[in-house]
């Protein structure tokens, strides 16, 4: 199993709205590398919900339910989606937490900001796991 983060502003589409639906296409993403992140995903890979924008945490874990295939509303066709499903909350990881984590604080999310899904090591994600 392979473990991800996976950046949603909150305004767009927030934690609490996946736990609603049970279900959703990530979908609308545009870069080339965050694509082929998602292409790697396989269905049951493990990714974390990271709300972006003001609030800077970890909030949830997800898991994917569906493989990368096109995005429909790409009239390019070179980017695609994945299904997700949530698999539970966690008390917040903030941003600058983790930033504080010598371990964490080279994280792919961290390095690379504005990259919008990026990998995780199975001790990052086993780090922050311990953090909650």
């Amino acid at each position: 199993m392979a473990y991800w983060l996976m950046k949603s502003e909150p305004e767009t589409y927030p934690w609490a709205q996946l736990q609603k639906d049970k279900t959703t296409s990530w979908d609308g993403v545009r870069n080339y590398q965050a694509n082929n992140n998602m292409k790697a995903m396989r269905v049951g890979d493990q990714a974390f919900f990271y709300h972006s924008g003001e609030e800077h945490a970890i909030v949830g874990i997800m898991k994917i339910a569906k493989a990368w295939h096109p995005d429909p509303k790409d009239k390019t066709g070179r980017f695609g989606m994945v299904g997700v499903a949530p698999v539970r909350a966690l008390g917040p990881v903030t941003l600058s937490d983790i930033k504080k984590d010598r371990m964490l604080n080279r994280m792919a999310f961290v390095r690379q900001s504005r990259l919008s899904v990026s990998p995780v090591t199975a001790d990052e994600w086993n780090r922050i796991l311990k953090s909650v």
